[in-house]
């Protein structure tokens, strides 16, 4: 990384790290950021990080200081009023906005700001909603008090901002469909004769990072009456609102040279905190085109409740903030804001900008080893880019070396295992998803008709990314977090081998010597344990034998955990159900059940009393189940054991599944069989030899694989909770097991296990293992399109002869010790094709 820095400080040294400040970046870091050690945060965009030093004056603040409510005349009320003056008057020059032409109304946020733009603007009939496509969901939503109101709506994009040294700049614009509601109320007749028009942007796009000229706002404004661009034309005047949330936090409007109408801000996007607080910086003329309804306290000099009357206050700031603002954290922004005074904003914009462009540049050089780019970047860029047109944001999607997507989930999930916080979707901008990522109205409603919801993990569909990789740098970024997450992507998505090698490392490695692992799997492939888990997510136990049903393994997941809200509790949520410890005794037909929480055992009979619970149907993960609820007595000690409000739950009956294979024949999900609670198939097989070999993998990476007592990071098979555990094969053979038998009994291979976090919590201890281990292993060499497969899925093959005489079928125990006889899914011809 040394050599990299040099390089680094070589192009951007007067740039990087606030020379002149008291401190660098590096004491800045170690000084008063110092939970973010270890930890790479890439996510300024979504929200920013307080300092340390930040809160301890908050603090102090608050702990010597008295505020009261600010309506009234006492002591603490003047404390709070003469806080509120000032940060108001920081909050204008921040924005270089005099106070003579511009006021500060704090909001819950600038969704809070523009909402309140959208709700009080003088719509009408003739009016005009224009905003660019590249916008957030939160400026879109202004259109649906435009619509209802009988204007028009227009999205638009910007191609162009022309500066002729003889006349004024103007735009050349792409104009997109033009919306008006036909079920819209009674159009609102103009005022005074003058019909309003209101245009919106973003000062930068939160998806690509793009910065929109702020010269839009002079232009527009100049429009009156008169065409915009090419081929738009309103009547009337023309208002600008700026959405400002994103560009504000390192490079803020200047309203001295730009005057908008409107601009929305947050102040945790510009410092961290206080969270919940935005403004809304207004011009006075626009002010007193605002429609509010609505009065409450704080915002009226008097009013009577019997009759008709109110008399509303005639300060701007005191006519739109209903009720008593949030003055605590109103008090703490002060702080915040000697923060980024102390580095200066033009500081800020420098130093970020160069992490951005270093950034940029080198995704830009990242190659497959067949020579086809890694990434592809979003934005006003093809190659390197220029940084006076992007912010401190980069937006991209990643190709394997054969043309198709990575996921963007998949991206995230590795990322989140590397210690690296970044986000991916489309950040709630629609407009600018669907542009750079060729969306069109078709392909959106085919993925929403698919069960595409923001959030989800359907990263592509159809061929397509329905997505991005978002990374944004902050005032506090370093050097060294993003040459971290350069290097993350070098070492995790760049294919310096052959495809198939990439895609399937271990099928490689197992079928290399096929015939020589065949004689070693017939010397003796035998079962070496049986695990039973009653309870989903709570311990199991271990047996020496034990029968098979149509489910698996009989009792296994018969039963769950449901939380206060209807939820489906697992170790991931709730880590403290390992400690809860189960066993059934065949012979008393009894599950027992202890925790080191509880006094006293529990004891369950097998022979639940079908009358004295109601059957009911269930919904769990996507799967119908019918089944029973315990009583009081059992729930609460299942309460107290989790520390939980819960409700203990027992299959009845589950809908059967269909089954689903890939394209490539290797990988399935849902089975055709019946099944209790289980994720995905009845019982999970794990290889001891596999083992073997993940453990060889965390003794190389041991320096980042160590525990409290100093040793490796060494991991057993119950680490991963599987159901039968084989000795005896080679590693990773099972991954091309196509059928298994053990005496009589036969199973099918469903393919890999994904695995997740869960597989790092410890089992005994119920502690997540803060090296991420060994899901941080596993991912560097077992990841298959975006899963990380350990261990293999199995049904059991229920297809044993009727007995001839009493037409019962015969019933298949497994026993420890068994021989296990594998078959091959695919022969070793095929893999030379």
């Amino acid at each position: 990384m040394e050599g990299a820095k040099e390089e680094f400080l070589r192009l951007f040294r007067d740039d990087y790290g606030y020379p002149d400040a008291l401190k660098n970046i590096d004491e800045m870091r170690s000084t008063e950021f110092k939970r973010l050690e270890g930890v790479t945060y890439l996510d300024h965009a979504g929200a920013t990080l307080y300092s340390e030093a930040q809160l301890e004056a908050i603090f102090r603040d608050l702990s010597t200081n008295v505020y009261g409510n600010p309506h009234s005349q006492s002591d603490s009320s003047h404390a709070t009023s003469n806080v509120l003056n000032e940060a108001r008057r920081q909050v204008l020059a921040y924005f270089n906005a005099s106070p003579m032409d511009y006021k500060c109304i704090f909001t819950s946020g600038a969704t809070g700001a523009l909402k309140l733009v959208g709700e009080t603007f003088p719509w009408s009939g003739e009016s005009c909603y224009m905003y660019t496509v590249e916008n957030h969901n939160s400026v879109l939503g202004i259109r649906e008090y435009a619509l209802d109101l009988g204007a028009t709506a227009l999205a638009v994009d910007i191609e162009e901002v022309e500066y002729m040294r003889s006349s004024k700049p103007s735009i050349h614009i792409l104009k997109h469909s033009t919306l008006r509601r036909n079920e819209a109320s009674s159009p609102v007749e103009i005022q005074n004769g003058n019909a309003y028009n209101l245009f919106a942007f973003p000062s930068e796009c939160n998806f690509s990072g793009k910065k929109f000229p702020l010269e839009l706002v002079n232009i527009i404004k100049g429009c009156a009456g008169r065409r915009i661009g090419d081929s738009l034309q309103c009547r009337g005047s023309w208002l600008v609102l700026i959405d400002a949330a994103k560009g504000c936090a390192t490079e803020p409007p200047d309203l001295a040279r730009y005057p908008a109408d409107f601009v929305a801000c947050s102040f945790y996007k510009m410092f961290g905190f206080p969270t919940g607080l935005g403004a809304l910086i207004v011009q006075n003329e626009a002010a007193g085109l605002l429609n509010k309804k609505y009065f409450s306290g704080g915002t009226v000099s008097a009013s009577i409740a019997d009759i008709d009357f109110v008399k509303r206050r005639e300060s701007i700031e005191q006519f739109f903030e209903d009720g008593t603002v949030s003055f605590l954290d109103i008090a703490a922004i002060r702080h915040g804001f000697h923060i980024i005074n102390r580095l200066t904003m033009p500081s800020i914009s420098r130093h970020t900008a160069s992490l951005a462009t270093y950034t940029r540049n080198k995704l830009v050089e990242l190659r497959h080893g067949n020579g086809l780019k890694l990434c592809l970047l979003y934005g006003k860029t093809v190659e390197k880019a220029n940084p006076s047109c992007l912010g401190p944001t980069v937006t991209f999607n990643l190709k394997r070396s054969d043309g198709s997507w990575y996921g963007y989930r998949e991206v995230e999930k590795l990322a989140s295992l590397s210690s690296i916080q970044l986000r991916t979707g489309c950040f709630c901008n629609p407009g600018a998803c669907a542009k750079f990522l060729g969306l069109s109205h078709l392909d959106l409603l085919s993925n929403l008709e698919d069960g595409h919801v923001c959030w989800d993990d359907a990263d592509v569909l159809n061929g397509k990314p329905t997505g991005a990789v978002r990374i944004s740098f902050g005032y506090m970024s370093t050097f060294e977090d993003a040459e971290k997450f350069v290097t993350f992507l070098k070492t995790s998505f760049v294919t310096k081998t052959s495809i198939w090698k990439v895609l399937y490392p271990f099928e490689a490695k197992a079928n290399a010597h096929t015939d020589v692992r065949w004689s070693q799997l017939n010397d003796g492939v035998c079962l070496k344990s049986i695990t039973v888990y009653p309870v989903k997510s709570c311990g199991g136990f271990s047996v020496s034998c034990w029968p098979l049903v149509n489910s698996g393994l009989k009792y296994d997941r018969e039963w769950l955990l449901r939380g206060p809200n209807g939820e489906i509790l697992t170790q991931k949520k709730v880590p403290q159900l390992c400690h809860v410890r189960t066993f059934v005794d065949l012979e008393q037909e009894i599950l027992h059940l202890e925790s080191q929480f509880c006094n006293e055992s529990l004891q369950i009979s097998l022979q639940m009393d079908v009358s004295a619970s109601l059957l009911e149907e269930m919904n769990v993960y996507g799967q119908k189940y019918l089944v029973r609820s315990y009583g009081n007595e059992i729930n609460k000690w299942f309460t107290q054991a989790i520390s939980l409000r819960c409700t203990f739950i027992r299959c009845a009956s589950s809908k059967h599944r269909s089954s689903v294979r890939q394209a490539d024949n290797r990988l399935c999900r849902d089975v055709q069989s019946q099944l209790n609670f289980a994720n995905e198939a009845q019982l999970l097989l794990i290889s001891e030899g596999s083992v073997n070999d993940l453990n060889d993998r965390l003794r190389l990476n041991a320096k980042e694989c160590v525990i409290e007592n100093g040793g490796s990071l060494i991991v057993d098979a119950m680490r991963f909770r599987p159901n039968l555990v084989i000795s005896g094969a080679e590693a990773y053979a099972e991954d091309n097991w196509g059928t298994i038998h053990v005496r009589k009994a036969k199973f099918s291979s469903l393919g890999g296990c994904n695995r997740c976090q869960m597989i790092n919590i410890d089992q005994e201890s119920g502690e997540i293992q803060k090296s991420k281990e060994p899901l941080a292993t596993l991912a560097s060499y077992r990841r298959v399109q975006g899963k990380i497969l350990f261990g293999v899925l199995l049904r059991y093959e229920n297809q044993m002869p009727e007995d001839a005489e009493n037409g019962t079928e015969e019933e298949h125990w497994l026993e420890v010790g068994q021989k296990v006889h594998p078959s091959l899914v695919i022969s070793s011809e095929s893999l030379q094709m």
